[in-house]
């Protein structure tokens, strides 16, 4: 990897992190570190990403000498709190205990793409479904900022960024060791899509959630139905709740070269959908478009304000009360 693809791959990882809003910008963030190359390559690229960046090392201390030299790495290399538990007897048990730490922080993990390849792979075989994968997002504020990175890329980064790491002697005997090392391997000899095929599972019928701030902000919107409530949702939309209807309202809407306002409740701006027609005129927008000698090519970008499913005005052509516009002058 030469020092371009560095930053590339940072790039990658900043674009995936404000995408979801995984951190804030420049915000606090404590990585759980193992001292491997992925948890490594995460501390190291958002510490370059100019977010304030804490370690936390969980040491079950299964592997004697080794386990404490990966304690002592993560503390002297990557400056990690060391926190000493006592071992689990299970996988999710291990995993339970590492993620029972430090609970009052946003925390991030080093999971790859190559990790959700895994547990797809396991839920499958296990229980016949695949499930939704690793969540880059999870409840109880863990992020996975790496998860669109293979397990090859951090090791190659941290060869290209000079970066040491340690190696897990246990993991080729774990569940995900055997299908790491054993079965992966044969399934890319039956097709060299597998690992692809795998990875477009996992998020397969994921559902979208909304940003948290703004899902928390409709909850408490929602939570009774007695009397009128607003809240304001950003980007100058405010949200309305009479009784048990809500609705969503908002200031000007900037629609290509246009600006369109209206104190109306209830409007909506969109393009032209076959069968529209005026309000109360029973006119065809198509015809409206041809008696204003609007070319072809302008039409299906053209706005339309509607309300309740019908057109109300054609900025530019149809008025309306209430409804006011603006066209770029440079557009004309």
């Amino acid at each position: 990897m030469e020092a371009m693809d560095v930053r590339q791959l940072q790039e990658r990882v900043e674009r995936h992190v404000r995408r979801l809003e995984l951190i804030p910008p420049g915000g606090e963030v404590t990585c759980l570190v193992s001292g491997g190359a992925d948890s490594t390559c995460l501390w190291h690229v958002l510490r370059e990403l100019g977010y304030h960046v804490s370690a936390l090392h969980v040491n079950h201390g299964l592997r004697g000498d080794e386990s404490e030299q990966d304690a002592r790495f993560c503390r002297e290399v990557l400056g990690a709190e060391v926190v000493g538990v006592p071992p689990g007897r299970t996988e999710d048990e291990l995993r339970e205990l590492r993620y029972s730490f430090a609970t009052d922080r946003l925390r991030a993990t080093g999971h790859t793409a190559s990790d959700q390849v895994e547990t797809v792979l396991y839920r499958l075989v296990s229980s016949g479904r695949a499930g939704g994968g690793i969540r880059a997002k999870r409840d109880d504020g863990v992020v996975r900022p790496l998860l669109e990175l293979w397990r090859e890329e951090t090791e190659a980064y941290c060869a290209a960024a000079g970066l040491a790491y340690r190696f897990d002697s246990a993991n080729d005997g774990t569940k995900r060791g055997l299908i790491r090392t054993a079965i992966l391997p044969l399934l890319e000899e039956l097709d060299p899509r597998a690992r692809a095929n795998l990875l477009a599972l996992a998020t397969q019928g994921e559902r979208p959630r909304l940003p948290r701030k703004l899902e928390r902000t409709l909850q408490e919107l929602l939570a009774t139905r007695a009397g009128t409530k607003e809240a304001d949702l950003g980007e100058g939309i405010r949200a309305v709740r009479e009784y048990d209807r809500l609705s969503l309202e908002r200031g000007p809407v900037r629609f290509g070269p246009w600006t369109i306002a209206s104190d109306l409740p209830g409007l909506e701006v969109r393009t032209w959908q076959p069968g529209d027609r005026l309000r109360g005129r029973h006119r065809k927008i198509q015809d409206v478009f041809v008696d204003a000698k609007v070319p072809r090519r302008e039409r299906a970008a053209w706005p339309l304000v509607v309300s309740e499913g019908e057109v109300v005005c054609v900025p530019g052509i149809v008025e309306t009360d209430g409804v006011e516009w603006e066209r770029d002058a440079d557009a004309d």
